[in-house]
C-alpha cells in the first residue's frame, strides 16, 4: 500500500534534480521567429538572455529544457532580430533638427516661408531662426533662379529684424536671409577654400556651400549641456521608437562626445554610440594622444574626413565637369596635400579613417591614398562614407586594400530623379552601385545619413532589396542590377555594421555571449511583400536586456 507514495516521492525527486540543473536567467523568449544572423545565419525560435547578454538560441522546447526564469515571454510567431545597426548617421543632428524648424519634404520656397512663420509663432523668443531640410530639386525651377539655387529675397522680405540660416537636405549647404549674412560679414568678396559664396550679380545671393557655411555658423550662438542634453534624449527616443540600438556620430567634436560619455555614464542615455571625431588640430592632438576608448555604450576608434561636398549641392569633386552646369567639377574640402598628411597620420596611429566621398574624382583620390598607407589587405577597416559615384576602375581597390564601403541606400532612391541631370546618363551607371561594392569584401555597411534620410532603417532596407523610393517608384526598380537580397541587406545594418565599427565581438547578432540588443517587428521583413516594408512596425526595442520601447498600437 506505501510503494505509490514512494513511486511519487521518487518522480518528485527526479523532477526536481532536473529542474535543479536548469540555469535561472533574466528572460526567456519563445516561439518566436528569431532571424539570429550568426555566422550560418540560423534561424531560431528562442532565445535566452542573463544580465543584458544573450546566453542561449534554439528551438522553444531546447531553451526551456536548459533555462528557468521569472519572466518567459511567448512572442506568438513574430519576427525577431538582432537591434538595428546605423553605422553613418548624425544623432547629434538629429536632436538638434528635432529642435529646429522642419523643412524636410517642403515643395516650394513659399512653403518653407510658411513653415519658418508657423515656428516662430511656437517659438517667439528666439534670437535666430534655424531650420533643417530644403531640397530646392523638389521645388519649382523658378524658386531657384541662380544657377540652381533660390536667392534670400524671400526670406528678406518675410523676416527683416532677424537672422535667419536654413540648412539644406544634405547639409552641405545654407540658405541665409541678410540680417545673417550681415552679422557674419559676408561680402561679395568673400572667399573660403573648399567652399561657396553663391553670388546674384556681384552681391550674395544667400546661399553659402560646404566650408563657406561656417562664416555664418561661428556666430550662431550654441546650444548649452542642458539643451544638447535635451535634444540627445529626444534623438534617443525617435531612434529607439525605429529598432535602432546602435547609431554612430559622423562627425562630432571633443566636448559633444565627453557629453554623450557623462550622459551613458549617468543612465540618462541608454542608446550605444560610434562616434567618429571630427577633424580639427585640437581634436587630432588630443585624441592621436590618448588613444582609441571604448565603453560599453560608447565606441571612439575613428576619425571623419571631409574629401568633398554633396551632389545636389553641385559641391560633389567629380573627373568631369557636371552635365547641368559645364562650368564646374565641384571642389575638394581639403587640399591633396592635407588629405594626405591626416591620411598618414591616422596609418601611423591606430584610429580608423572614415572619409566622405561622394565624386568620383574624390574618390578616386581617398582610394588611392588609402591604398598608400593600407598596402595590401589589412584589418584596419578603413571606409569609404557614401561611395557615391566611383569610377568603373575604382572599384576593385576596395577589395584590394580591405576598404569598407560604408553606404546609404535611401541615397539611390531620393536622389535618382536627378543623379542623370547631375552626372549625365553613362557615369550615373557608376553611382549608388552597391552590388558591385559589395562583392570587393563580401560585405558592405547601410547606413541613413540621418537627419539627412529619414531615420527609419527599413525605409533603407526597401531601397537596397527594391531599388524603390516610398511610392514604390520607379517599377522594377532605379539600376536594379545593383540591388542586394534581403539577407545580404540584413546583414548589412546589423552584423556587417557592428563590423565596420570594430564592434562584432560585442553585438551585431542574437549570439550567447553577445549585448542582447533586439528589435520585435510586427511582421517578417525577410518574407514581406517589397511593397509593404516601409509600413512594418517596431514592436518592441531591447538594448543590453532591458526594454526600452513597447509599442502602444
Amino acid at each position: 500500500m506505501q510503494r505509490p507514495s514512494i513511486y511519487l516521492c521518487l518522480l518528485a525527486t527526479l523532477l526536481l534534480a532536473a529542474c535543479s540543473t536548469r540555469r535561472s536567467v533574466d528572460f526567456i523568449f519563445t516561439n518566436a521567429t528569431v532571424y539570429t544572423v550568426d555566422s550560418t545565419f540560423t534561424v531560431a525560435q528562442a532565445f535566452a538572455v542573463d544580465k543584458g547578454k544573450f546566453v542561449a538560441t534554439g528551438s522553444t522546447t531546447s531553451v526551456l529544457d536548459q533555462f528557468s526564469s521569472d519572466s518567459i515571454i511567448d512572442l506568438k510567431g513574430q519576427p525577431v532580430y538582432p537591434g538595428f545597426y546605423d553605422p553613418h548617421a548624425h544623432f547629434l543632428g538629429l536632436g538638434q533638427m528635432l529642435d529646429q524648424a522642419d523643412l524636410v519634404g517642403a515643395i516650394s520656397y513659399q512653403d518653407v516661408i510658411d513653415r519658418l512663420k508657423a515656428y516662430q509663432a511656437k517659438h517667439p523668443d528666439v534670437l535666430w531662426i534655424i531650420g533643417r531640410g530644403w531640397d530646392q530639386n523638389d521645388w519649382p525651377k523658378s524658386d531657384s533662379p541662380v544657377r540652381g539655387f533660390p536667392t534670400n529675397k524671400l526670406l528678406n522680405d518675410a523676416f527683416p529684424n532677424i537672422p535667419v540660416a536654413l540648412t539644406r537636405i544634405d547639409g552641405h549647404a545654407l540658405l541665409v536671409n541678410d540680417k545673417a549674412l550681415k552679422l557674419a560679414r559676408v561680402t561679395g568678396s568673400t572667399a573660403m577654400p573648399g567652399g561657396e559664396v553663391v553670388l546674384a550679380g556681384t552681391q550674395p545671393s544667400g546661399v553659402l556651400v560646404d566650408n563657406a557655411m561656417q562664416v555664418v555658423r561661428r556666430v550662431i550662438p550654441q546650444p548649452d549641456e542642458e539643451a544638447k542634453t535635451r535634444m540627445l534624449q529626444a534623438a534617443e527616443k525617435a531612434c529607439l521608437e525605429l529598432g535602432l540600438t546602435t547609431v554612430s556620430d559622423a562627425g562630432l567634436n571633443r566636448p559633444d562626445i565627453e557629453l554623450i560619455d557623462k550622459l551613458h555614464q549617468q543612465n540618462k542615455l541608454k542608446i550605444r554610440d560610434y562616434a567618429m571625431i571630427s577633424l580639427g588640430e585640437s581634436n587630432m592632438e588630443y585624441y592621436l594622444r590618448k588613444g582609441p576608448f571604448q565603453t560599453d555604450r560608447l565606441t571612439v576608434k575613428s576619425f571623419k574626413l571631409y574629401a568633398d561636398g554633396a551632389l545636389g549641392s553641385r559641391g560633389a569633386c567629380l573627373r568631369k565637369p557636371y552635365s547641368d552646369r559645364p562650368e564646374t567639377t565641384g571642389f575638394l574640402l581639403l587640399s591633396p596635400t592635407e588629405l594626405e598628411r591626416i591620411t598618414k597620420l591616422l596609418a601611423n596611429s591606430g584610429f580608423q579613417a572614415n572619409t566622405h566621398c561622394i565624386g568620383d574624382s574624390a574618390n578616386h583620390l581617398m582610394l588611392n591614398l588609402y591604398g598608400t598607407y593600407l598596402k595590401t589587405k589589412n584589418d584596419r577597416r578603413w571606409r569609404i562614407e557614401h561611395a557615391q559615384v566611383v569610377s568603373p576602375e575604382d572599384v576593385a581597390k576596395f577589395g584590394q586594400y580591405s576598404i569598407i564601403p560604408s553606404v546609404q541606400p535611401t541615397h539611390a532612391t531620393s536622389d535618382m530623379y536627378w543623379a542623370g541631370e547631375r552626372l549625365g546618363k553613362a557615369r550615373e551607371k557608376g553611382a549608388y552601385a552597391f552590388n558591385d561594392l559589395m562583392k570587393q569584401n563580401g560585405y558592405i555597411t547601410f547606413g541613413s545619413d540621418f537627419p539627412v534620410e529619414y531615420v527609419n532603417p527599413l525605409f533603407g532596407f526597401h531601397s537596397a532589396v527594391a531599388r524603390q523610393d516610398a511610392k514604390n517608384f520607379p517599377k522594377g526598380g532605379y539600376q536594379p542590377e545593383n540591388a542586394v537580397s534581403r539577407k545580404e541587406a540584413l546583414m548589412a545594418m546589423t552584423r556587417w555594421a557592428a563590423y565596420a565599427c570594430f564592434e562584432d565581438s560585442l553585438r551585431g547578432s542574437i549570439a550567447p555571449g553577445k549585448q542582447a540588443d533586439f528589435v520585435i517587428l510586427d511582421s517578417d521583413i525577410m518574407t514581406a511583400p517589397n511593397e509593404k516594408l516601409r509600413s512594418v512596425k517596431v514592436r518592441q526595442t531591447w538594448v543590453g536586456g532591458e526594454r526600452l520601447f513597447t509599442a502602444t498600437k
